[in-house]
């Protein structure tokens, strides 16, 4: 079978993007004290495509940098509250979410839960997000209301917030693009995948102009499969086409990251010496040079 090379090519010119040196910025230990801000460095994890691994990046991402000793929080802005199902928390049973922070009724931090993981703290969600979702769009300026709930967090207490979002733009993922500082888009090298990051590179370019201008974006390749040589094609146009903004770490396919929310447990502690364990430590390394 003869597989086409114009798998995957952008008909528009892309919006425009920052080009990360990632080597030449200083780690969070190393800036010096008036450059650090007062906040949480903030990723919100988006991809308008389902199954490219948003929740598991989420999840073993804040893992690995708890690991690495910084504290982290993940919110979960996913109405299916997979991520609180994956840290074993019982969507069903909870009292207290992210809406009552939305809502206005609670602060974030109140509506926080430890993990077993030290380090890593989660604020979970339940199918009450879906309701907020539609609430929001009545209120004035909703785009900020997670912005200023972060604004209110000081990064005494948490280093990293990476927001786990769900798939479609909703007044949930305005809000998370609009409070983060980084988008991370993990993107898996089929071609629907592919095809699906110009809706979100044009939803950046929107946040930038209306509510964030400082938002920042990175492609994560995840799910990668290098025997497939479709997989192999789709990559090498993705890094031709914005190999400026592609974190150098791929994941790769690996059964014991599919297995972990079965157990309740992310990567570093279910199977840490497998390689998705490894690449998402250096993951978590290299984004260290774009945080804080």
């Amino acid at each position: 079978m003869t597989v086409s090379k114009t798998v995957f090519h952008f008909q528009k010119p892309l919006p425009s993007a920052p080009r990360f040196e990632s080597r030449s910025l200083p780690t969070p230990a190393a800036a010096q004290p008036d450059q650090v801000s007062s906040t949480p460095f903030t990723v919100a994890v988006c991809n308008q495509k389902g199954g490219v691994a948003k929740t598991t990046t989420c999840l073993s991402l804040g893992a690995c940098l708890a690991e690495q000793g910084f504290c982290v929080l993940l919110i979960d802005l996913d109405p299916q509250a997979h991520l609180s199902l994956s840290l074993g928390f019982d969507p069903e049973r909870l009292h207290r979410t992210g809406s009552d922070a939305l809502l206005a009724t609670s602060s974030l931090i109140s509506v926080s839960r430890e993990s077993a993981v030290p380090g890593l703290d989660i604020v979970p969600a339940n199918q009450q997000l879906a309701l907020v979702d539609k609430i929001l769009y009545s209120r004035k300026e909703y785009e900020f209301l997670l912005k200023r709930h972060l604004e209110s967090i000081n990064q005494d207490l948490y280093d990293y917030v990476l927001i786990d979002c769900a798939p479609a733009f909703s007044t949930l993922t305005l809000n998370a693009l609009t409070a983060a500082d980084l988008l991370l888009i993990p993107v898996q090298c089929e071609y629907y995948a592919a095809k699906s990051l110009r809706s979100v590179l044009e939803l950046t370019k929107v946040i930038r102009q209306k509510t964030n201008a400082h938002l920042n974006y990175q492609l994560l390749i995840t799910m990668y499969d290098r025997r497939n040589r479709v997989s192999r094609l789709i990559r090498e146009q993705i890094q031709g086409a914005l190999g400026h903004v592609l974190f150098e770490t791929i994941i790769e396919v690996d059964t014991k990251l599919k297995e972990c929310p079965a157990y309740t447990q992310p990567i570093t502690r279910y199977a840490p010496h497998t390689r998705g364990a490894e690449q998402y430590r250096a993951l978590a390394k290299e984004l260290s040079y774009y945080g804080k």
